[in-house]
């Protein structure tokens, strides 16, 4: 008899917390795990539903088999795992939060299954990324194969294909993506893009500033509610 196959959301270890009418799906970027949105989850799931889950890569994942560089060779991967998991949990249309790389993992996965994203968050994104520090906090057995997945891959020309509204979350000094990353690309995106500018330094407003983070998404998620 074979063995049943796990669950993908199982074995990313997706946590959904909160029950409100409306779902936010968080997703985190390169060396981190879903740890990353530890003090924002709390707060907003007292008013909706929230899911969290770690990416391949991270080091939280059990199964180190899971990342495979040949399938993650590019982003695509990332966003069919990505759909693979909401359809699993049963998610019909969700506010998409993307850090970092998966500011353009929810961008390709919408031009895949725009009905599953109501609005994508792209906090300090980037369509092409070049950053090599947080790829050293990974195992090189797992930082090799992504740094080439992620420095040779080049996502401009996608942009204004995403018509799903998006905001774009972006930090004052943010040495690895500068706001004139973020200002082409609501430039270039096809779609409603606006453009939010959190006073604080760094690549992780969700840690630097949670609560002016917390604030903005919010702003944004009431703004969709009007009828």
């Amino acid at each position: 008899m074979a063995t049943p196959k796990t669950a993908l959301s199982a074995l990313l270890k997706t946590r959904i917390e909160g029950s409100g009418s409306e779902t936010i799906v968080f997703c985190h970027g390169y060396g981190t795990d879903q740890s990353i949105w530890d003090k924002v989850v709390p707060i907003l799931a007292q008013n909706y539903r929230v899911v969290v889950f770690d990416w391949p890569f991270a080091g939280t994942v059990k199964d180190q088999k899971l990342y495979d560089p040949l399938k993650y060779s590019s982003l695509e991967a990332f966003a069919d795992d990505l759909i693979t998991l909401l359809t699993e949990i049963g998610i019909k249309s969700a506010t998409f939060v993307g850090h970092s790389m998966s500011g353009m993992i929810g961008c390709i996965a919408s031009l895949k299954r725009p009905d599953l994203f109501k609005r994508l968050v792209l906090v300090c994104a980037s369509p092409r990324t070049t950053m090599k520090s947080l790829l050293l906090k990974m195992g090189a057995e797992v930082a090799l194969p992504l740094a080439k997945t992620v420095f040779y891959s080049d996502y401009r020309e996608l942009l204004d294909k995403v018509e799903t509204p998006c905001t774009i979350i972006q930090t004052t000094n943010d040495k690895a993506v500068p706001r004139s990353v973020a200002l082409y690309m609501q430039n270039k995106i096809k779609g409603e893009a606006t453009l939010e500018i959190i006073h604080t330094d760094g690549h992780f407003p969700q840690l630097t500033s949670h609560l002016k983070f917390i604030e903005v998404l919010k702003a944004t998620l009431d703004s969709d509610a009007l009828p």
